[in-house]
C-alpha cells in the first residue's frame, strides 16, 4: 500500500533502538525525511547511517535528553516545520507503591507526559497552518489495564491520554490528527530489562521469566518493532485522517478486555 506520505518530514523520538527505531524504519521505507532523536549518540549515528543506506532519506540526528527543557529544545529547533510528530521516550522503573517519592513522580511525568505536550504544542501549530500532520504518542498497555509494578508508567501515561483526548478533538479539523499507541510486551531492551527484573525477584533463570511473561501473551510470543513501526507509519499516512483521538493496543492479546 502506498501510504501516500513520501517528501514528508518526521521527528521521531527515542528512536535509536526499540519501538522508536521500529517507526523511524517503517516511515523512511515510506519515503519520510527523519529527524532522529536519542541520548547515546553511537547508537543514534549508527541507526542512522543503517537507514540512509536502505532507504535513502534524508536523516537529521539529535542527541538530547528529550525529558529536560534544554533537550526539547534542541530538538524543536532541529524539528520545526516536520508534518509528523512520534513521541516516545522510556519508561520509569518498576517498583511497589510504597517505593516512589514525589521526585520520582515528577520525574515521570517530565519524560512520560510533559514533553510529548511540550513538542506538541511546539510542532503541531505549522501544522495546522499547512492544514495537514499525523501526531502518535507511543504510551504503553498499562493505560488500559494498569500494571502494578509500573505505577509510575500507569499515572504519566494516563496523564497525556487525557490530554490528547480533548487535544486531539480541537485540531482534527485543521486536518492534524492525534492518536497514541500502546505497546504491549515487544522484542526491546525494555522488555529485556523487565525480565531481569521477573527473574532476580522470584531468584528463577531469564529464560524462565521471559518464558513466564510469554505464557500470559495468548499470541505466545514478544511483539517485534518492525511490525510496531508498520501501524505507526499507517496512523501517519493519508489513509488514516478519520482515526482521530484513539488508543491502538498492540499487546498480542494480553490485555483481556471486550473494548
Amino acid at each position: 500500500m502506498d501510504l501516500g506520505i513520501k517528501g514528508k518530514r518526521a521527528l521521531v523520538c527515542a528512536s535509536s533502538k526499540g519501538l522508536g527505531l521500529g517507526c523511524a524504519e517503517a516511515l523512511a521505507q515510506a519515503g519520510v525525511d527523519l529527524v532522529m532523536n536519542a541520548r547515546g549518540a553511537e547508537a543514534l549515528d549508527a541507526s542512522a547511517e543503517e537507514i540512509r543506506n536502505a532507504h535513502g532519506v534524508e536523516v537529521i540526528t539529535v542527541v538530547a535528553d528529550i525529558a529536560t527543557p534544554e533537550g526539547q529544545a534542541d530538538v524543536i529547533k532541529a524539528a520545526q516545520g516536520v508534518d509528523i510528530l512520534v513521541t516516545n521516550a522510556g519508561g520509569p522503573p518498576p517498583g511497589m507503591w510504597s517505593d516512589w517519592q514525589r521526585e520520582d513522580f515528577i520525574k515521570a511525568l517530565d519524560a512520560n507526559m510533559l514533553a510529548p505536550i511540550a513538542l506538541m504544542k511546539a510542532l503541531m501549530p505549522a501544522m495546522i497552518d499547512k492544514g495537514w500532520g499525523r501526531v502518535v504518542n507511543i504510551t504503553s498497555q498499562a493505560v488500559k489495564a494498569p500494571i502494578a509494578v509500573l505505577g509510575l508508567s500507569n499515572s504519566a501515561r494516563v496523564g497525556l491520554t487525557g490530554y490528547v483526548a480533548g487535544t486531539s478533538r480541537q485540531v482534527a479539523g485543521s486536518g492534524v490528527t492525534i492518536n497514541n499507541m500502546l505497546p504491549g510486551m515487544h522484542a526491546t531492551d525494555r522488555a529485556a530489562s523487565l525480565d531481569e527484573g521477573v527473574a532476580e525477584a522470584q531468584g528463577i533463570s531469564l529464560e524462565a521469566a521471559k518464558a513466564q511473561r510469554v505464557a500470559a501473551i495468548p499470541a505466545g510470543r514478544y511483539g517485534t518493532r518492525q511490525e510496531f513501526g508498520a501501524t505507526c507509519a499507517f496512523l501517519c499516512s493519508q489513509h488514516a485522517g478519520f482515526i482521530v483521538g484513539q488508543n491502538i493496543l498492540l499487546d498480542g492479546g494480553a490485555t483481556n478486555a471486550t473494548l
